[in-house]
């Protein structure tokens, strides 16, 4: 094994004497050199991208969400929140009431999520910074806070008393209806603030106080839609999961941020495996060069290699030679690669000299796990190619 990996250094550092295998060797490296560099660069935009996607939605999703299994509301004693404070992990948490209405502005109708929430809303969550305009709403009172996406649907203002912001709700029962008062119930709302985060959010959701919203939707003080928690930097995700199922157990349902939004994790997963393996069949055929390069190598040091087989050496040893070469040949090169995307990618990361728009540079993360990625898939593709290029040195050849 050492007598392999000797010759094979060797042979790595020396140029041969026929100019067109330094030439096919030149070529193989420079392929596995771009292939690294071009799949580290790749994956590292990509994380970026999915980074900046989540950030969309990370604002209004909780670390953990606690639901309903069956029907739209929980019961929570005052004895559960207590039991909750005491609960190791958990930073904080907020009662949340969300029900689907109708709003009405000058004329115009809008259906949209209305989401009552309490004063611990914004420790649990970020969203009080995503407001575009006024300010967060204050409990105990009418304000709320309204979607840019809807307040341009109802060509809604802040603080616009000349015309009557609504909510409507349907009412439960049976019979005849004959009036409007019948069928709904009404409130007056007072918008003071106008989030802005994505298409998709800005038309979702009215925030109000949590006490108007059970008001609204004729909720007892104890009924919540759910009930989201903030937890501790290193808090045990699954720890607190079990003792949460503890409290309140099977009626409810209990969700991470990932489970929240898992069609979403799901697209960018696929996604990110599907520019995986595109840039990793990119690799392949330049790794098709190291196949050739080796194989020339052999052909140039077949009385190199007589010599050896006449000296004792056994074909295994004389194909390890190969495989050695040809595998440290990739690894060098990924290395190399590697070293030239993490570059690239720091300067983008630090001076964002490409934009996607005027304001917005292309987003890009530096991360270890890619770093690994590439090394492995370059090395273990390398070892490959070096193998299959190394099973040409047989008896035959040599004798």
């Amino acid at each position: 094994m050492n007598f392999s990996l000797y010759i094979a250094k060797r042979y790595l550092k020396s140029a041969s004497k026929n100019n067109a295998i330094n030439i096919i060797n030149g070529i193989a490296s420079l392929g596995i050199i771009t292939g690294a560099m071009a799949l580290f660069v790749v994956l590292s935009v990509f994380s970026g991208l999915v980074n900046f996607s989540l950030s969309f939605s990370n604002d209004f999703d909780p670390d953990m969400k606690i639901m309903p299994s069956v029907g739209k509301t929980i019961l929570v004693s005052a004895d559960q929140e207590q039991k909750i404070k005491t609960i190791n992990g958990v930073a904080n948490y907020s009662k949340i009431i969300e029900e689907r209405v109708l709003f009405l502005f000058n004329g115009k109708e809008q259906v949209a999520y209305l989401k009552g929430v309490d004063s611990k809303f914004n420790k649990v969550n970020n969203a009080e910074k995503t407001l575009f305009e006024g300010q967060w709403l204050s409990q105990n009172t009418n304000q709320v806070v309204v979607g840019y996406g809807i307040a341009q649907k109802l060509s809604l203002g802040l603080f616009d008393y000349n015309n009557v912001f609504e909510v409507f709700v349907p009412k439960a029962g049976k019979g005849t209806i004959e009036s409007t008062d019948e069928a709904f119930r009404t409130s007056e709302l007072t918008p003071i603030g106008i989030y802005a985060i994505s298409d998709d959010l800005d038309a979702k959701y009215v925030f109000c106080d949590l006490g108007l919203a059970q008001e609204i939707l004729d909720l007892k003080p104890t009924q919540f839609s759910s009930i989201e928690l903030k937890l501790k930097p290193n808090a045990d995700e699954a720890t607190v999961k079990k003792n949460l199922a503890g409290i309140f157990g099977e009626n409810t349902i209990i969700k991470n941020r990932s489970q929240l939004n898992d069609a979403l994790y799901k697209m960018l997963n696929t996604e990110n495996i599907a520019v995986y393996l595109i840039f990793t069949l990119v690799i392949i055929i330049a790794l098709f060069n190291l196949i050739g390069a080796l194989i020339m190598m052999i052909l140039d040091k077949k009385a190199n290699l007589k010599t050896l087989y006449n000296l004792g050496v056994e074909v295994p040893q004389l194909q390890r030679i190969f495989l050695f070469q040809g595998t440290l040949l990739s690894i060098f090169g990924g290395v190399v690669g590697l070293i030239i995307g993490i570059i690239i990618v720091l300067i983008q990361q630090q001076f964002g000299l490409i934009m996607i728009t005027p304001t917005l540079a292309y987003p890009v993360v530096f991360s270890f796990k890619n770093v690994f990625i590439v090394l492995a898939t370059i090395s273990i593709l390398g070892f490959i190619a070096s193998l299959i290029a190394s099973s040409r040195v047989r008896r035959k050849l040599l004798e």
